[in-house]
Order: structure tokens, then C-alpha cells, then sequence
């Protein structure tokens, strides 16, 4: 079993983040395989699959909510057989549907698994980070 390189995995998260910071939805849950599963804390459930996520995504965008900017730090790549976790502090800027801007620093990872050349993300959670 193929253990993907540090910089194979760096590369499938920021074209995750690169699609989401443009909400470019293709890119962004083409990245994403079909049986993924999603933990969002602002959301009261589990996304069980990637259909359960595009439809959330779609409501969001129809109430005009959209991504204005999305960087990554603080990363972190663990390599095993198979698959690798990326953990980072994310940085978003949205517009919530009403022009406004909101801000929010959170910690997030991703689980990536092996798919034939390329690496698909099976797993998405979200955590905010505690005010200090």
C-alpha cells in the first residue's frame, strides 16, 4: 500500500482550500470522495456523505452566503499506508447573504486516502479554536 508524500498531501489541501476560499463548488467537493462524512460545529448534525454537504452548500449560497477569503497555517501532514491526516488553522472571511463581513478562526482536519494516483479527502472536521 502507497504512503503518499508530505508534499503530494500539502498540494490536495490547498487545492481544497484554494476551491473553497473561490467557491468554486465543482473543484471544491470534486476533491471530496462520495462516501465522505463532514463535522461542522456550527451545523446540528453530522454530514453522513458528500450529497448531505452540496445540499447544505447549496442553501447557503442560495441566502447569498458566500467565501470572501480563506487562508491556511499552523499545518501539520501525518503520512501512514493508504491514507494521511492534514490538520491546520484555517482563517475565513464570509459574507453571510446580508454584505457584512464575518470572521472566523478555526481548526480543521482532513483525511485523505490513497485512490489509485490521486488522493481523495474522506473525512472533513471542524473545530473553533478557543478564545485564549
Amino acid at each position: 500500500m502507497e504512503t503518499p508524500s508530505t508534499s503530494r498531501v500539502e498540494e490536495a489541501a490547498a487545492a481544497i482550500v484554494r476551491a473553497f476560499r473561490d467557491n468554486d463548488r465543482a473543484a471544491y467537493f470534486g476533491a471530496f470522495s462520495e462516501d465522505a462524512s463532514f463535522v461542522f460545529h456550527p451545523e446540528d448534525r453530522r454530514l453522513d456523505d458528500r450529497a448531505a454537504y452540496e445540499q447544505a452548500w447549496d442553501g447557503w449560497r442560495s441566502a447569498g452566503w458566500r467565501v470572501l477569503e480563506c487562508t491556511s497555517s499552523q499545518q501539520l501532514i501525518q503520512v501512514y499506508p493508504g491514507m494521511a491526516v492534514f490538520t491546520h488553522t484555517v482563517d475565513t472571511t464570509v459574507d453571510p447573504g446580508d454584505g457584512s463581513r464575518e470572521q472566523s478562526t478555526e481548526r480543521e482536519s482532513i483525511i485523505f486516502r490513497v485512490d489509485g494516483d490521486s488522493l481523495v479527502a474522506v473525512h472533513e472536521h471542524l473545530s473553533p479554536v478557543p478564545a485564549p
